[in-house]
């Protein structure tokens, strides 16, 4: 099948690919039963559980191409582990790792000719968990469906690898302590989409989130991880009710290891924010976005004159290295799908 994509000008858009994977429970157990189908539409109930208590997660991933043509998937497993544990913090039913390993890899080959070419984007795998129970009460739903669809992506913003520019915002929170902040709760992303597009009407890229308590320390960058410079020094804001992610642990692991920098992770107050020698955000769709511009009130501090960070570049380099099979895979991050 030859595939008629503009791979030049790709952004983080749906481009529906051949094929996408459904399977559901049966009294709340996965009986293996899942089947490839082409992409389309699904039936569900009106009174679904996901559509009206939003009782469902998803995750993200890519599969990537390198320039001799291999393709591979970085850090999948974990993928699955985040899934699980939303899984349980929203009372639906875990996912095999095994099963969704084989999945995913088998989704990669299917849709193999939607893989950008090496340099031109990522093939973006979307797998979803939903309650699918009609129900009117307020209640777990009794059945599940799992579904993965994928897209092949540019850039998740628009300005590519130039710097971003941000607001901090005082307005909205993204996430309550002890509440879905730490999981991909499709619930904690329309939240963010009111202050997101009022920033773009101001022209600006996103917001930047603080914590609910305080109303004082970062939290996250719309849906992406922050981190900040100061230094030989890289700090994240800690964990509690911000995303586990997957690109984040990897950025500290490559920082430590590789580039030698102290990596803490601590509340980060917004007044060393404004104080710190470089900004970046990251994400799996962001893969790493320097930060040249953060806005607080009628304060701007401008970074690198609007350049990318020096440890941002290094960072985005190294791990792009390993994604795309480039250099040595030390952690077994990466797992090659033989098309």
């Amino acid at each position: 099948m030859t595939v008629n994509i503009d791979w030049d000008n790709l952004s983080f858009s749906l481009t529906p690919t051949a094929y996408m994977y459904v399977e559901n429970t049966y009294e709340g157990c996965w009986v293996n039963e899942g089947a490839f189908r082409p992409f389309g539409e699904i039936a569900i109930s009106p009174a679904a559980a996901v559509l009206n208590y939003g009782q469902g997660l998803f995750e993200g991933l890519k599969a990537y191409k390198n320039h001799d043509g291999k393709v591979a998937l970085f850090r999948h497993r974990e993928n699955i582990k985040r899934m699980n544990e939303g899984a349980m913090r929203l009372s639906m039913p875990t996912y095999d790792e095994d099963k969704f390993m084989e999945v995913i890899e088998e989704l990669v080959r299917k849709n193999h000719e939607y893989i950008p070419p090496f340099g031109k984007g990522e093939l973006y795998i979307r797998p979803t968990l939903w309650g699918t129970t009609p129900l009117l009460g307020v209640a777990p739903a009794k059945d599940y469906g799992f579904m993965v669809f994928a897209s092949p992506v540019g850039p998740y913003f628009k300005t590519g690898f130039k710097p971003i520019k941000l607001r901090i915002t005082k307005s909205y929170h993204r996430a309550a302590p002890k509440g879905t902040g730490n999981i991909k709760y499709i619930g904690n992303y329309a939240s963010g989409m009111l202050p997101a597009k009022k920033a773009k009407a101001e022209g600006l890229n996103e917001v930047i989130y603080l914590d609910a308590v305080h109303d004082k320390y970062i939290e996250e960058v719309g849906a992406a991880n922050f981190f900040m410079v100061k230094g030989n020094t890289l700090y994240t804001p800690e964990r509690g009710s911000i995303l586990k992610g997957i690109t984040r642990d990897s950025v500290m692991t490559i920082a430590k290891d590789i580039l030698k920098m102290e990596v803490i992770e601590k509340k980060v107050s917004y007044e060393e924010v404004l104080d710190a020698d470089e900004c970046f955000a990251s994400g799996t769709a962001a893969v790493i976005a320097s930060i040249g511009h953060i806005q607080y009130g009628d304060r701007v501090k401008i970074y690198n004159n609007m350049n990318v960070g020096p440890v941002a570049q290094k960072l985005y380099t190294i791990l792009r290295e390993f994604q795309h099979m480039q250099r040595e895979d030390i952690y077994g991050w990466s797992k090659e799908i033989i098309i």
